[in-house]
């Protein structure tokens, strides 16, 4: 398959955010700590882009970039990511960050950071599955992982 990303728009943000997640998965989508800091954050610094395959949205990713951000989580950050529940498992995702970590790259950050929540349901396997370590626990009890560009 042939993913490719576009930048949000009014054509795909109705699409991006009905996307269906897997049952049990929504309680994942944004850790508390990303939600807290949604409101302090700059809209410019945000990089939200849909996946398609072909027409059809499959999958959304917002990155953050803020260099200068005193908080290490918030310079270079995977801020939201999700797959549509029944496209999960073929390489979405996956493309998405990798996607991500290229702009990353390409703006001079040397890792990329996610902030995810510890469960069964939950994204701790395909963080680690792409290579993001966890390298300590927020005060809210969700992994802090770090991916090395």
């Amino acid at each position: 398959m042939a993913y490719r990303l576009e930048e949000l728009s009014a054509a795909t943000a109705d699409a991006a955010n009905t996307i269906t997640l897997r049952t049990g998965q929504e309680v994942y989508v944004t850790p508390p700590t990303y939600s807290i800091a949604d409101s302090y954050v700059q809209e410019s610094a945000s990089w939200p882009r849909v996946v398609l395959d072909g027409d059809e949205v499959v999958g959304f990713i917002r990155g953050h970039f803020d260099g200068e951000n005193p908080q290490e989580e918030f310079r270079s950050a995977v801020w939201r990511v999700t797959v549509a529940g029944e496209r999960q498992g073929r390489g979405i995702g996956t493309f998405a960050v990798r996607a991500l970590a290229d702009e990353a790259k390409a703006r001079g950050h040397a890792r990329l950071t996610a902030i995810w929540e510890p469960g069964e349901a939950g994204p701790d396997g395909f963080f680690r599955g792409i290579g993001f370590v966890v390298v300590r626990e927020t005060q809210y009890g969700e992994n802090f992982g770090v991916l090395e560009l």
